[in-house]
């Protein structure tokens, strides 16, 4: 858990703290840190109103929390969709971003196509993201990086080595959350796969993790799967996948906070 609440942090600095806002139909979450820390030190999560729609329950939160209306050194916002898809940076063009885009996915209404450039992995994430909502944050932080909730996951995990020695076989990294779960595999440092998926049960993820697992053509006994993130039932998803994968490990990181969150601090 973080140090403090955010309604202990000082606000009389603000100016010299960071502000990351989390957006998911799963509620909204804050996470503030100050510039020398690269952990967050305070936490809020805040549930969404079914019977409103998205933009409304988002103005209602800045009506609600006087923090939000605070000037900050840096604001960062996570928008969470899996309508996102990636592109090598030696073939990207600013000018077709929607264009290619919509090679992957269906055009809905209200939408429009930002963009991610993950320049340690030589590509580019494109995402989709309510128009009414990205204008609207736009108009209260002007200076806000705006970010899918995939792009500080495959940043971390393509800067993870475990082991002393450079270990260039492939590996898939798992992300966590209630009813998500993020998959993400490289092969050194080099991201191969990606993708996210919407759960109910902890059957659907163990088999969705042992499909892309065969698909990728990696191996039960030398290649390593790594989870992180917390659900209830995560004690169950790694005896499950250990019966059948031998390299099972936890990334241990902080209770509460979205994984994503915590690794766009790092």
């Amino acid at each position: 858990m973080p140090e403090r609440a955010i309604s202990d942090i000082d606000f009389n600095q603000s100016e010299q703290l960071i502000l990351s806002i989390r957006l998911g139909t799963d509620g909204f979450s804050f996470t503030i840190h100050s510039s020398s820390n690269k952990q967050p030190e305070a936490f809020l999560h805040k549930e969404t109103m079914p019977s409103l729609p998205f933009i409304a329950n988002l103005k209602q939160l800045f009506s609600e929390l006087d923090f939000l209306g605070r000037s900050y050194k840096q604001i960062r916002i996570l928008w969470v969709s899996s309508r996102f898809t990636i592109v090598p940076l030696s073939l990207f063009d600013e000018k077709q971003v929607e264009l290619i885009f919509g090679y992957t996915y269906l055009r809905t209404e209200n939408e429009i196509v930002l963009y991610n450039i993950l320049k340690g992995n030589d590509t580019v994430l494109l995402f989709g993201i309510d128009k009414n909502v990205y204008q609207y944050l736009i108009e209260q932080y002007p200076q806000a990086n705006v970010h899918s909730h995939i792009t500080p996951l495959i940043d971390y995990f393509s800067g993870c080595d475990y082991g002393a020695k450079k270990d260039f076989s492939r590996k898939m990294y798992i992300a966590l959350y209630e009813q998500r779960i993020d998959i993400c595999c490289f092969e050194y440092k080099r991201l191969i796969f990606i993708n996210s998926f919407e759960y109910q049960h902890i059957d659907d993820c163990i088999y969705y993790i042992l499909h892309i697992w065969k698909q990728m053509d990696l191996n039960q006994e030398t290649n390593k799967l790594y989870l992180t993130g917390t659900i209830p039932d995560k004690e169950r998803l790694m005896r499950e996948l250990k019966s059948y994968i031998l390299n099972v490990h936890a990334i241990k990181t902080k209770d509460q906070i979205p994984v994503d969150m915590q690794t766009l601090s790092v």
